[in-house]
């Protein structure tokens, strides 16, 4: 089939520009569009986990997020109150660290890269329909022109214009479970991320660039239009929970407006006949275990890799895919973790009891911040047997 390009993908940030990045790399025709021009800002947890991390290095980009002086967060903390785990995740391929670098930083830097491999780039232009011919997507029409491709992929987000296009079938879908604003802070010291969690509260803060620190807070969906009444004591009076951190607070500089909201989780059918979905278009979880932006990086080697058999005629779609859905169920069980915890219920006596255990163990706490940062399976970290030996394990 003769078409203008081998690829056309749907949006550039952090699922689109490394899709394109990674098939223009290897010798594919690929279009990239989106409505935003770059640099620009997006709502986001800024956090990339040491899953993304490793792939920005394999891609031959962590020196560039580094040298934007982005610094390395090394541990976790997760702040229950009554005590605190702390720990390194356990590493993806040599790398336990995380970065929080800024959307209008890392998304231009992601573009660039698209770019420099050979894939065109065109910023500022929405796309007005997903061409269809006999069931199969073949293109799509931007600013009255038409555009065809072999494979259109929707890196376009969960509200994605080409998964309701193509009719992707949503399944495992979760409520709007927390209400989160997020801001900047010049002179606030933090040691690595640091998690709070308190009954039907929850925040934290990451390092991000030029010097200054993302802070977010989320409260239980029930109580949003509480929050949203004051949103600027309301977002304060829930640091009082945490002393310390309210103390660093009140001493640093808020240098930014506050941004928020409240997303629903749903997982879509990611791929069909001449379409795929990579990022949150396939799966969208609430940010609180901020997976969004690593699991982007991993769909795009992934979703890469599988359309290159493909769009070489090795594979047909559905075989060139398997490996892809492989990955995505071993994922199911982090995002069921990912609601519970952001449905920001106290835990109950069994986890509180989990809790206290680990807390008198290293390896127990590095595992649970793997856990949260999805180096390690909640299957696996909450089965009966390692459960077990946490609970048998000496504290203090």
């Amino acid at each position: 089939m003769n078409t203008d390009y081998d690829v056309i993908v749907v949006g550039a940030r952090c699922a689109g520009s490394p899709t394109a990045m990674l098939l223009a790399r290897r010798g594919h025709r690929v279009l990239v569009v989106d409505r935003a021009t770059f640099p620009s800002d997006t709502l986001s947890t800024h956090v990339i986990t040491p899953a993304g991390v490793a792939a920005l290095d394999r891609w031959g980009l962590l020196a560039e997020v580094r040298a934007t002086g982005c610094p390395a967060m090394h541990t976790w903390s997760f702040d229950f109150g009554p005590l605190t785990l702390r720990g390194t995740p356990p590493p993806v391929d040599g790398h336990s660290a995380t970065y929080a670098p800024r959307r209008l930083v890392l998304d231009q830097l992601l573009v660039g890269a698209a770019r420099a491999a050979g894939a065109e780039v065109r910023e500022g232009v929405n796309v007005d329909d997903v061409l269809v011919d006999d069931g199969r997507v073949i293109g799509v029409r931007v600013a009255g022109q038409t555009i065809t491709a072999r494979v259109v992929v929707g890196a376009d987000g969960r509200n994605s214009h080409v998964a309701r296009a193509v009719g992707a079938v949503i399944a495992h879908e979760k409520p709007r479970l927390q209400y989160s604003y997020f801001t900047y802070f010049e002179d606030l010291p933090v040691d690595g991320f640091e998690v709070f969690i308190r009954p039907h509260r929850g925040f934290a803060a990451a390092p991000t660039n030029d010097g200054r620190t993302m802070v977010v807070a989320g409260w239980r969906h029930a109580d949003a239009a509480d929050y949203k009444a004051d949103v600027e004591d309301n977002y304060l009076a829930t640091f009082e929970s945490a002393p310390g951190f309210a103390d660093r607070v009140r001493g640093a500089r808020r240098v930014a407006p506050f941004l928020g909201g409240s997303i629903p989780g749903f997982v879509r059918t990611p791929y069909g006949p001449g379409w795929v979905l990579v990022g949150d278009a396939a799966c969208t979880k609430d940010p609180i275990t901020a997976q969004g932006m690593s699991n982007a990086f991993v769909d795009a080697d992934l979703v890469a890799a599988a359309l290159d058999g493909h769009l070489r005629g090795e594979l047909d779609l559905d075989s060139s895919m398997a490996a892809w859905l492989a990955d995505k169920e071993t994922r199911m069980p982090l995002y069921e973790f990912t609601a519970e915890l952001a449905s920001l219920e106290p835990p109950p006596p069994e986890m509180q009891a989990l809790l206290g255990a680990a807390a008198g163990s290293q390896p127990a706490m590095d595992g649970f911040a793997g856990v949260v940062a999805g180096t390690v399976s909640p299957a696996e970290y909450f089965s009966p047997a390692h459960v077990g030996a946490i609970l048998g394990a000496p504290v203090g």
